[in-house]
């Protein structure tokens, strides 16, 4: 992956894939003493999966347009 805009893309929608459905974060949030901050997880989790997964298809789509020219 040498597009630096899909790499990051794919990074963050990884990541916020294992914190939305896993328990890693709220296990490190338990941890650190922030488990209160746990019931708003899902107002920025869910939006940032969201835009993070329509950076990887705008990539995509970006990728597909300069290899084919």
């Amino acid at each position: 992956m040498k597009d630096k805009l899909l790499k990051t893309a794919v990074i963050g929608t990884v990541i916020a894939a294992l914190c939305c459905f896993s328990p890693l974060l709220v296990g490190l949030l338990g941890v650190v003493g922030l488990s209160a901050v746990v019931g708003y997880l899902d107002y920025v989790l869910m939006p940032a999966l969201a835009v993070f997964i329509l950076i990887t298809i705008y990539a995509l789509i970006r990728r597909a347009r300069n290899t084919t020219s």
